[in-house]
C-alpha cells in the first residue's frame, strides 16, 4: 500500500488502484500518521495536530471514531495498530520518505563526483512531487511546518540536480528551467550562481553578469546585505572566463548505447580504489559486465572531464607483442612496430610522453589472454607516469604490486530483473512481463548481464514463458548477440568457451568434474570426488585456487561454487570426456558417508551442528538421490532417502518426501525388507492417513523385519501412525514396545504419543503427566524439535484452563527452539498459535504482531493456510467481518495446493466459516456447514463443533439445548474450554436466560455422556 503526501493526500493499493479516503478530517489523520509511518504517534499529538486549540467535546471518542474509519478504508487493523505509545500506520511506501531518501542519495553521489548517478537519483526524487506537499490538508494545525520543510528539501534537490546536470555539460537542457526557478526564487543565491554558470556555458557571458547585478540590487534593497562569498566567486570566475567546461574536449571511451543498470557498490569501490591507489583490476567471469563497469567508472573519474581518459580494447589482440601498439593506437598515434634490423623504439617512453603530466586514466580492457604483457606494460607505465592510473579488466588478476581488485559477480536479483525488463522493452515495447517468469530467467542465468541481454533479445520471436522452458538448453537458446560485438560475445557458448580455452589441462579436468556438484563444494569434497590417477588428491586444492583466480569458480565462506552457466558447459565437457559415471559414483559415496555419519546427531544435543551440515550439503545430497533414482540404483536411492527423511521432518520439508518417496518406493522388492518397511511407514504418515488395514500391514512389516529396532525414527512414526488411523489398541501395543527400550529419545517419543492417546480418551490429567515425561526426555537428550513439539502441546492444555500467561510463555519457548532449527513451518505454526492465544487473552495488538511475523515467514501453501485461518478468526473476533470473509475467500481456491497431510485445513476452514456465519446471525448456512462436517465418519474436531453448535442453538433461541451442547464439548474433549472469552460470554448469557442452576443442570446432562455417546448426540441434533 502506498500513501502519497507530495501533493493532495492519496492512497493507492500495491497494484496502483486508488483507494478513496473520504472526508478532509480523515485525510488529515492519514497524512499526520504517514509523516511518522512505522512509528507510534501519541493520541494527544494527534488531537493537537487535527483540532489544535479547539478540540471536540469528547476528544477521545472523536479520535477513536476517525481511527476506526481509517482502519476500514485501509483494509483492517493490521494497517493501523495501537499500543500504549500511540497509533502506528503500517504501510510499505510513503512518497515523502522515498523522496527524502532518494534525494539524500543523490546529494551523496553529487558530493562524490558521480554526476550521472546524482542526476538520475535527483530526477527520480523530484518526479515524486504532484503539487504542493499536503495541499488539500494545509488547514490542519500540524500541516504547515512539515509542508514548509518538505518544500525546502525540494528546492535543495532542484539545485542539486541543476548542479549535477551542469557538471555533465547539459547547460542547454536545464537553462530554461533555471530561468523559471530563478524568477520564482530570486533570493536563493545558489540558484543564481547555477543560472550564471549555465548562461556562461551557453556563450552568454553578459547575461550572466546582468543576473548577478540584478541579484545584488535585490539583496541590498530587500535584505540590506551583499551577495555571499560563494556568489561573488562565481561572478569573478565569469568575469575572468575561468569557469571550466564540463564536457571533455575529446571522449576516448566507447559509445554507450544502452542504460547502465545497478552496480552502485562496485562503482563506489572502483572510485575509492582509484583514489587510494593507481592500479585497479575488475575481475569476474565472462558476461559479468566488466567492460561496461570499467567504462562507467572511467566516465565518472575527474580526469574524463579534461579528456584524459583512454580506452584500450585488447580483446582482438592476439600477439602479446602488439599490446603496446594497441595502447599507442588508442592515444591516436600510428602503431609503433618492432624490427630486428632497427634499434627497438622505446614504445613505453612514447606512451608516457603522450600521456604527459597530470591525472589520467588508462583502461586496459580484456587482459586475460595477454596477462604477462599487460602486467608488464602497466607496471612500466605506472613507474614512468606519476599521474597515471590504470583500470584493467580481466578474468584473473594482473598480479603485480599495488594492484587493487574489484570482484564482479552476478547482479543482485532486483538489478538483474531491472536489466532484463529494460532490455526487453527495447525489443518489444509495451510488452507485459510476469515477475515470476523474469525472476526465474534471472536466477537460472546467474544474473549475468550478457546472458540476460541475450535472453531479452529472444523476445523478438518468443514469449518469456517459452524462454523459461528452453533454459535447460541455454547455449542453443542464447545465440542472438549484437552483430557488431566481438565473435566471443555474440553467444553464451562463445563467452564460456573463451574462458575454457584459456585453462590448462588440469584446470579443465577439475572444472568439468566439479560440474557434478549443484551446490557449494568443500575442499575435502572436491578431493574425494574429483581426484583420480590423472589428478592426484594433493593437486586438487592448488588447481581449485587457480580456477578461482580465473573466475571459473567462486569462493564464499570457505566453499566453492560454479555459476550455473559455467557448470552447464562443464557438464558437456564431462560427458565428452566419458567421466560422468565414475565421478557421479564417487560423488554419491562421499555424500552418503556424510549423511549417514550425522543422521543420529539430528536427534541429539549435537542437533544444530548436524542440521548445519545437512543444510550446507543438501543440494548435493538431493542431486545424488535424484541421480540414483534416475539411474535405477535402488540401494543408493533408499540409503539416501532413509537418512534424509528425518532431516526433512525436522525442517518441515514435507514436500521433499512427497517428491522423492514415490520414486524410492518402487525399489521395494530390491532392497532389504526392513529398509522398505521403514520407508513405507514414514511415507504413509506424511503423505496422508492411509486406511486402517493398510496402516496395520505397514506396522506389522516394520515389526516383523526388525525395522523398528534398526531405525530410531520409527519409535515415533509407528505408534503415531497407528494412533492417527484409529487403531488405538495397536498404538498402545507399539507404545509399550518402545517404552521397554533403553533409548531415552525413543522413550520420549513414545510418551509423546501416549499423551495424545490420553487426550483423545478425555483423560487430560494423565495426558499432561505423560507429556511432562516426554518433555523431560527430549530435554535430556537435547532434541530441540521434540522440545518444541511437546511445549506446543503443553501450551494447548494451559490455554484450555485459561492460563494464557503460561501458554504464551510455552509457545514462545517452542518458537525459540524452532528458530534455532530454522524450521519455517514450525516457526509459522508457533506464531499462528501465539497469535490465537494472545487473541484469547485479549491482546489484539500482540496477536496482530505475531500474525504479521507468520505472514512474512509463510512460504508454502500449508503455512499460508495457517495465516489465512488465523487472520479470519482474529478479524471476526475484532468485529472486522469483511476482512474475515476476504481471508477465507483467499484460502478456498488454495486448498487444492495443500499436501495430503494438511487436509485438516479444509476442516478448519469449515469451522471458521461456520463461526463467522454465526457471528453474522446467519443460522441456516451455519447449520448446513456444521451438519456437513459432522456427517463425516471421524469429526475433525468434535469439541470445537460442539462449541459452535452451542453458539448456533443460542442464536436460534434454544438456550437449554445450547447449554447441554456445551456440556458435550467436555464429554468429547475431557474438559471445557475455560480459556475462550467468547464461550465465557456465551455461558454468562445462558445463565442469565436460564438461571445459573438451570444452566448447570443442562450442561451436566451433556457432560455426563461418554465420548461416543456425546458424538452420537451431537450428530442427532443435525440429522
Amino acid at each position: 500500500m502506498q500513501v502519497l503526501v507530495l501533493g493532495p493526500v492519496r492512497v493507492r493499493a500495491d497494484d496502483g488502484t486508488p483507494i478513496e479516503v473520504g472526508g478532509a478530517r480523515l485525510r488529515m489523520l492519514l497524512a499526520r500518521l504517514a509523516l511518522d509511518a512505522g512509528r507510534p504517534v501519541a493520541a494527544d499529538l494527534l488531537t493537537a495536530g487535527l483540532w489544535g486549540d479547539t478540540p471536540p467535546a469528547d476528544t477521545a471518542n472523536a479520535l477513536q471514531s476517525l481511527v476506526s474509519r481509517l482502519r476500514k478504508v485501509l483494509g483492517g487493523p493490521a494497517r493501523l495498530t495501537s499500543s500504549d505509545a500511540g497509533y502506528v500506520l503500517k504501510v510499505e511506501y510513503v512518497d515523502a520518505d522515498r523522496f527524502e531518501e532518494t534525494a539524500a542519495r543523490g546529494r551523496r553521489e553529487l558530493a562524490a563526483g558521480r554526476h550521472d548517478e546524482a542526476a538520475r537519483l535527483l530526477g527520480e526524487a523530484l518526479g515524486l512531487w504532484q503539487g504542493d506537499a499536503l495541499s488539500d490538508v494545509l488547514d490542519a494545525p500540524f500541516a504547515r511546518p512539515p509542508a514548509t520543510r518538505l518544500e525546502e528539501l525540494r528546492l535543495a534537490a532542484v539545485e542539486d540536480r541543476f548542479e549535477a546536470e551542469l557538471e555533465l555539460g547539459r547547460h542547454a537542457d536545464v537553462l530554461a528551467d533555471l530561468e523559471t526557478a530563478g524568477r520564482a526564487h530570486p533570493l536563493r543565491e545558489r540558484l543564481v550562481g547555477l543560472r550564471m554558470r549555465a548562461l556562461y556555458a551557453a556563450g552568454r557571458q553578459s547575461d550572466a553578469l546582468a543576473v548577478f547585478e540584478r541579484t545584488r540590487v535585490i539583496l541590498a534593497e530587500e535584505l540590506g546585505v551583499d551577495p555571499s562569498t560563494e556568489l561573488r566567486d562565481v561572478h569573478l570566475a565569469v568575469l575572468r572566463g575561468e569557469i571550466a567546461s564540463a564536457r571533455p574536449e575529446t571522449d576516448h571511451l566507447p559509445v554507450r548505447l544502452t542504460s547502465f543498470v545497478g552496480r552502485r557498490d562496485e562503482l563506489d569501490h572502483v572510485a575509492r580504489a582509484l583514489d587510494a591507489g593507481r592500479l585497479v583490476t575488475v575481475i569476474g567471469p565472462g558476461g559479468a559486465g566488466k567492460t561496461r563497469l570499467a567504462t562507467e567508472a572511467a566516465a565518472r573519474h575527474p580526469a574524463h572531464r579534461r579528456g584524459r581518459v583512454w580506452f584500450v580494447a585488447l580483446a582482438g589482440v592476439r600477439d602479446p607483442g602488439d599490446v603496446t601498439g594497441a595502447v599507442v593506437s588508442a592515444l591516436d598515434m600510428l602503431p609503433i612496430r618492432r624490427s630486428h634490423a632497427i634499434e627497438p623504439v622505446d614504445a613505453v617512453g612514447h606512451i608516457a610522453e603522450l600521456v604527459g603530466g597530470g591525472d589520467a586514466v588508462l583502461v586496459l580492457d580484456n587482459c586475460e589472454h595477454l596477462l604477462d604483457a599487460a602486467a608488464e606494460l602497466a607496471h612500466e607505465l605506472l613507474a614512468r607516469v606519476p599521474g597515471l592510473r590504470v583500470l584493467a579488466t580481466s578474468r584473473e588478476p594482473l598480479a603485480i604490486t599495488g594492484e587493487a581488485l574489484c570482484q564482479l559477480g552476478p547482479l543482485d536479483a532486483p538489478e538483474a530483473m531491472r536489466l532484463f525488463t529494460e532490455r526487453a522493452a527495447t525489443v518489444r515495447p509495451g510488452c507485459t512481463l510476469e515477475d515470476d517468469a523474469v525472476a526465474e530467467i534471472c536466477r537460472r542465468l546467474d544474473g549475468l548481464p550478457l546472458a540476460l541481454e541475450l535472453a531479452a533479445a529472444r523476445l523478438r520471436s518468443m514469449t518469456v514463458e517459452q524462454i523459461v522452458e528452453r533454459l535447460n538448453d541455454r547455449f542453443r537458446l542464447l545465440t542472438s548477440g549484437s552483430r557488431v560485438a566481438l565473435p566471443r560475445q555474440r553467444t553464451l557458448r562463445a563467452v564460456v568457451e573463451w574462458s575454457w580455452d584459456l585453462l590448462a589441462e588440469p584446470e579443465r579436468a577439475l572444472a568439468r568434474r566439479l560440474a557434478v556438484f549443484p551446490g557449494a563444494v568443500t575442499v575435502p569434497a572436491a578431493e574425494a570426488v574429483c581426484a583420480d590417477e590423472s589428478l592426484p588428491a594433493d593437486d586438487v586444492f592448488p588447481v581449485l585456487c587457480s580456477l578461482v583466480e580465473k573466475s571459473i569458480v567462486d569462493i564464499r565462506d570457505g566453499r566453492y561454487r560454479m555459476l550455473e552457466t559455467i557448470r552447464a558447459y562443464a557438464e558437456e565437457r564431462l560427458d565428452e570426456a566419458g567421466e560422468r559415471d565414475a565421478v557421479a559414483g564417487r560423488f554419491a559415496e562421499h555424500y552418503l558417508r556424510i549423511a549417514e555419519a550425522d543422521e543420529a546427531a539430528l536427534r541429539s544435543a549435537d542437533q544444530l551442528r548436524a542440521i548445519a551440515t545437512f543444510e550446507a550439503e543438501h543440494p548435493n545430497m538431493i542431486a545424488a538421490l535424484r541421480r540414483a533414482i534416475d539411474a535405477d540404483d535402488a540401494v543408493t536411492a533408499c540409503r539416501f532417502a532413509l537418512v534424509l527423511n528425518w532431516y526433512w521432518l525436522v525442517r518441515g520439508w514435507h514436500e521433499q518426501l512427497g517428491e522423492f518417496m514415490p520414486g524410492v518406493l518402487r525399489f521395494e522388492g530390491r532392497v532389504p525388507a526392513d529398509t522398505a518397511a521403514a520407508l513405507r511407514a514414514v511415507y504413509a504418515l506424511i503423505d496422508g492417513v492411509p486406511a486402517a488395514g493398510l496402516a496395520r500391514a505397514i506396522i506389522d512389516d516394520c515389526v516383523r523385519s526388525g525395522a523398528i529396532e534398526r531405525f530410531p525414527a520409527l519409535s515415533l512414526v509407528v505408534p503415531l501412525l497407528a494412533f492417527v488411523v484409529g487403531e488405538h489398541e495397536l498404538a498402545e501395543r507399539e507404545t509399550r514396545r518402545v517404552l521397554a527400550r533403553s533409548d531415552p529419545w525413543a522413550r520420549a517419543c513414545a510418551h509423546s504419543v501416549q499423551a495424545s492417546m490420553f487426550d483423545n480418551a478425555g483423560d487430560l490429567v494423565a495426558g499432561e503427566r505423560v507429556r511432562a515425561e516426554a518433555l523431560a526426555g527430549f530435554q535430556a537428550v537435547g532434541d530441540r524439535w521434540g522440545i518444541a513439539m511437546t511445549l506446543g502441546m503443553q501450551a494447548a492444555g494451559n490455554s484450555l484452563r485459561g492460563d494464557h500467561e503460561r501458554a504464551i510463555a510455552q509457545y514462545q519457548h517452542g518458537l525459540a527452539m524452532a528458530r534455532e532449527l530454522s524450521s519455517v513451518q514450525d516457526m509459522v505454526q508457533h506464531l499462528y498459535r501465539l497469535a490465537l492465544e494472545r487473541m484469547r487473552a485479549g491482546d489484539v495488538e500482540g496477536a496482530m504482531r505475531e500474525l504479521d511475523q507468520a505472514g512474512q515467514l509463510a512460504d508454502q501453501p500449508e503455512t499460508h493456510a495457517m495465516v489465512r485461518l488465523a487472520t479470519a478468526e482474529l478479524a471476526r473476533r475484532s468485529g472486522d467481518l469483511t476482512l474475515a470473509h476476504v481471508a477465507l475467500d483467499k484460502l478456498r481456491p488454495e486448498l487444492d495446493d495443500l499436501p495430503p497431510h494438511a487436509g485438516v485445513a479444509a476442516e478448519m476452514l469449515t469451522m471458521t466459516t461456520a463461526a463467522l456465519l454465526i457471528t453474522e446471525g446467519r443460522s441456516e448456512p451455519a447449520r448446513e456447514l456444521l451438519a456437513g462436517a459432522l456427517r463425516k465418519a471421524t469429526p475433525p474436531d468434535g469439541a470445537r463443533a460442539a462449541e459452535l453448535a452451542g453458539r448456533l442453538f443460542a442464536l436460534e433461541g434454544k438456550p437449554e439445548l445450547a447449554a447441554s451442547t456445551l456440556g458435550l464439548s467436555e464429554a468429547i474433549r475431557g474438559a471445557f474450554d475455560a480459556g475462550d472469552p467468547e464461550l465465557a460470554t456465551l455461558v454468562a448469557s445462558l445463565c442469565g436466560e436460564l438461571t445459573t442452576n438451570a444452566y448447570r443442570a443442562a450442561y451436566d446432562r451433556g457432560a455426563a455422556l461418554s465420548k461416543p455417546e456425546a458424538i452420537e448426540r451431537l450428530l442427532a441434533e443435525f440429522s
